[in-house]
Formats: structure tokens, sequence, C-alpha cells
């Protein structure tokens, strides 16, 4: 188990006052790791910086609007002023908007593709760097399924935007990896936030087309990422760089006319 073992590391995970970047900040804590948190929302923040010292761990909180790369150059200064190091990233948050392709404004796509792309290669630029200098070194980029099918519903932006991800992934990963620097990056499937919940509210129908791709039959949580994370950000995964993987359900798996086995019933 020593593998998983994160003491002493320092990491860095935006989007970090809900949902999955919260579960990745704690989830680092949790195995040992001192975490810098990102976000906008400044007392999310101080809600995940509260669990991560109740673990006996340090928690530096920044509250900052990634979409503006000034800011980013301020985060990092921060790290390297109370740390001196890092040891591993999660790219987390990203905004983007969304609508009918024939009708969506330029404005929207640049948006998207600046919060979605453009900020997270500043990221990655700005842990490369560092972590190069180091010789070791993991970064960890949340895209979407979206990235290798159609969301439809007005999603092209978003799908835009993480395909980059994954790309940037790849290529970041084969530029770095002789320097000991890992990329890999994680797609998750539906995962219940409260943006998500807010649209499955207003429409009653949302849920049950999820459900209907995930044979695993559940939507997802956040906490489905920190086993993930860990083996990411740690020793566990050496040789493990410029992978994309699916978390998801088994949904990539299932074809689109493919239906779920009813579950078995048990004989306790």
């Amino acid at each position: 188990m020593n593998l998983f073992d994160m003491t002493g590391r320092v990491g860095v995970v935006t989007g970090a006052a809900q949902g999955m970047g919260k579960a990745m900040a704690t989830a680092w804590a949790e195995a040992g790791a001192d975490v810098v948190i990102v976000d906008r929302n400044a007392e999310g923040l101080e809600a995940t910086a509260a669990d991560i010292r109740s673990l006996g761990r340090r928690a530096v909180r920044f509250t900052c609007d990634l979409a503006d790369l000034a800011q980013i150059d301020l985060l990092w200064a921060k790290v390297d002023a109370e740390f001196g190091r890092v040891d591993c990233v999660g790219n987390v948050a990203g905004d983007a908007r969304a609508g009918a392709p024939e009708t969506a404004s330029i404005e929207d796509l640049q948006f998207t593709l600046q919060c979605l792309v453009v900020s997270k290669f500043y990221m990655c630029q700005h842990a490369g760097k560092r972590m190069l200098a180091q010789g070791k070194g993991s970064i960890i980029n949340i895209g979407s399924l979206a990235s290798v099918s159609a969301l439809g519903r007005g999603h092209a932006f978003y799908s835009m935007g993480m395909g980059a991800v994954v790309q940037m992934t790849r290529e970041l990963s084969t530029e770095w990896a002789s320097g000991g620097v890992r990329v890999n990056a994680i797609l998750p499937a539906q995962v219940v936030n409260p943006g998500l919940q807010e649209r499955m509210d207003t429409d009653p129908n949302l849920a049950g087309r999820f459900l209907s791709g995930i044979p695993a039959g559940r939507l997802g949580t956040p906490s489905d990422i920190k086993g993930l994370s860990i083996f990411l950000a740690s020793d566990a995964s050496p040789w493990i760089t410029g992978a994309i993987i699916p978390m998801d359900g088994g949904n990539l798996a299932m074809n689109g006319g493919g239906s779920v086995r009813p579950p078995a019933k048990r004989h306790d």
C-alpha cells in the first residue's frame, strides 16, 4: 500500500469548492498530501479546506477566476511561496456555454475554449515547468465522454473543448514523459453536481436518458473519482502516461443500440 502513499507531496486542484474537485483534493489529503485548492467560490473553498485540515493536512485556499490567465500566474506564485514545489495537479474546473450551433455566438465559443482549453493548458504549462525541473510529477486533466461522442442538446462548444483537452493530454504526455512528468485524462460520464441536478429537475426525462446508456445502473457521484485520482497521482502508476480513462459506469463500452441486463435476483 506504500505505492499509494502521498505523504509529503503537494497537490493543486482546481474546481475544489464542490463536486469532483473537492473529492479529488480530499482524496489526496486522505492519502497524505498537502493541497492548494482553487475555485471562484470562496465559501465552498473554506468548507473543503476545513475537511482537509481535519485530516491533519495543510490546505491553502486560492480564490480566482481561471479564465483570467493573470490570476493563474498569481496562483502559481502562491504555490511557490507556500511550498516551493508541486507533485500533482488536478485540472478539474472548466466552464462552458451551450446553444444551438446554427445560432450560438462566436463569443460563447471563445469563452468556452478559453475556460476549457486555454486555461487548462496554461495550468499544465506552469505545472510542467516546475515538474520538469524536479524530474517528476503527475498532471490529471478532467475531460468528458463528450470528447469522443456527441451529446447534442446544444453542447457542441463543450464537446469541441473537451476534444482539445484529450489531445492536449496526449501531446503533453509525449513531450514530457522523458522528463518524468506524466499527463493523463479522466473522462467522466454524468456525475451528479448542483448544475446537473438542476437540469434533471427541469427535464424529468433527462435522468432516464442518461441511465439508459449506463450499464452500472446509476449516475456518477463525485466520490467515484477518489481512488482513480490517488492512483494516477501516486507512485502506483509510474508507467502510465497519455492514458485517456473513462469513468462512466460502462457508458462508453455500450453500443448506442445496446440494452442493459436486468439485475440478477439475490439469494441471501
